[in-house]
């Protein structure tokens, strides 16, 4: 009873915050929808309401329509995953009978701005994420007040939500780090949201990093009740994610020991059993930040889970099918646990997809539509390892980066003899095997393309793609950066093409 109350209180503060909102979802809110006055003054009599409102934000990482598209590709989070992961090359669209990803495995939407799916979905649904943090913080006395109590930790929340929403748009729709470049429009007072103009690179990155630190700061003591919330790790995981994608030395460093703070948290690696056990379940130790999918929360054909599983009644089995690059699979040694992730066999119809590696517990073909018993996962121990090395790599220090690497494939190879080649890398080919090593972990979960930008890379899409099959992309290319969607170009003045 009481969690259903819960998401009543949810689902009015979703209406309040969100109806009655057109295209131009920054405009001034309407006078039908809640004001920031009517916050702070409910907030005042019942601090719950904040509460409720920044579980809104949450419910919206996954919620159906978030992007404003409202096909079967737009559930939030999720679905960005599995745009930048088409994007990297290192998941490929191998069959395609429905078009759901269509469109991004044709690299059709990051060359013209009109189109919706893409452009305007994604920048759609982190400026919502934007905007309703905004409301908490204004809510809470703007974005330089003094807070105390629970009411830190809802401040703490909301400006490390703020700068996850920012950090995806800046990976999103810039081709790389650069820091005069002109960018994203800044909104951070929901008082005054008028029209913005592209801010520098550089301030965007120091609106992320400020807003992150302020946040570990303020969840310092924080012990959430949910593994949804962001604490204090999720907020220095995001941390150590802006830095790194910044490229510079000073950068790297501070990455790096964020990863290695995150790491000394407790969280314990992925285990081998793991690997190949479904990655549907939120309470696994080694996962930072997920969402439990209960039926209440449960979205059927409209997810990441439908899209992705060949054992649920959706989208993979019936002929949507995302499989890992057939070059990449092809890089994993015959030994490695994660090459059992992937179906090998030509003849399936599912050739290459991750059938033991994301899959419903019941694993019964098409068994169930009902995603009640398959979690979100946005955050593992297992990436902070990975970024350790890399950094270490990068900068030097061939000893950290080993042991960070080697700590990690223990899990995922027999011995000790199968991984000793690490101690003979260093320089660039260690830098180089922390990416693969990278791809290959995390393959299906949202981080390759942000690593393809790290690394510069340039990726060749292999034999199973349908679509631009064996052509090669650098990681700046036209191809694999979104624009700035029509509507906002549209609606903004003072952006132009």
């Amino acid at each position: 009873m009481k969690k259903m109350i819960v998401r009543l209180v949810l689902l009015l503060t979703v209406v309040l915050s969100f109806s009655s909102c057109s295209d131009d979802f920054l405009e001034k809110t309407p006078t039908n929808q809640i004001s920031i006055s009517d916050l702070k003054e409910t907030a005042g009599i019942n601090p719950a309401i904040l509460e409720s409102t920044l579980t809104g934000i949450y419910t919206m990482m996954y919620d159906p329509g978030t992007g404003g598209i409202g096909g079967h590709n737009d559930f939030g989070q999720k679905a960005t995953d599995i745009h930048t992961d088409l994007l990297s090359a290192d998941m490929a669209l191998s069959k395609n009978t429905y078009s759901r990803f269509r469109l991004i495995a044709q690299l059709i939407p990051t060359t013209d701005y009109t189109y919706t799916t893409g452009n305007y979905m994604h920048w759609r649904y982190y400026y919502r994420v934007i905007r309703s943090c905004n409301l908490v913080i204004s809510s809470l006395g703007g974005n330089d007040a003094t807070v105390s109590g629970d009411n830190k930790y809802t401040m703490g929340q909301a400006k490390a939500l703020r700068a996850y929403a920012y950090f995806y748009l800046s990976q999103l729709y810039i081709p790389e780090y650069t820091e005069d470049s002109k960018i994203l429009p800044i909104y951070i007072d929901s008082e005054n949201p008028e029209n913005q103009a592209q801010s520098t690179t550089k301030e965007v990155y120091d609106l992320m990093i400020g807003d992150l630190t302020q946040a570990i700061t303020l969840l310092e003591d924080y012990n959430r009740g949910v593994k949804y919330e962001v604490n204090k790790d999720v907020a220095k995981a995001l941390l150590a994610y802006v830095y790194a994608s910044m490229g510079t030395s000073d950068a790297n460093i501070k990455a790096k020991r964020l990863a290695e703070q995150v790491i000394a948290s407790g969280y314990p690696l992925t285990t081998k059993e793991q690997a190949v056990g479904g990655f549907n379940d939120y309470t696994t130790p080694s996962w930072i930040w997920g969402v439990d999918i209960d039926p209440n929360t449960g979205k059927h054909l409209h997810s990441w889970w439908g899209q992705m599983d060949i054992y649920s009644y959706s989208y993979a089995y019936f002929g949507d099918t995302k499989s890992i690059d057939k070059g990449l699979y092809d890089a994993i040694p015959s030994n490695d646990v994660r090459k059992s992730q992937f179906l090998n066999n030509p003849n399936s119809g599912w050739n290459l997809a991750p059938f033991k590696k994301f899959y419903h517990p019941d694993r019964i073909l098409r068994g169930t539509g009902l995603y009640t018993n398959e979690d979100y996962l946005y955050l593992r121990v297992d990436e902070m390892y990975l970024l350790s090395a890399e950094m270490s790599a990068k900068e030097n220090m061939p000893v950290d980066a080993r042991k960070r690497l080697k700590d990690l494939l223990s899990l995922r190879l027999d011995s000790a003899a199968d991984y000793a080649y690490i101690d003979g890398l260093s320089g660039q080919a260690l830098i180089d095997e922390v990416y693969l090593q990278t791809r290959i972990e995390l393959w299906g979960e949202g981080k390759s393309y942000l690593a393809m930008k790290r690394n510069k890379a340039t990726v060749t899409r292999g034999a199973n793609h349908l679509f631009e099959t064996g052509k090669s992309f650098m990681y700046n290319a036209d191809e694999l950066t979104f624009e700035i969607p029509q509507s906002e170009i549209q609606n903004n003045i003072n952006i132009s093409r």
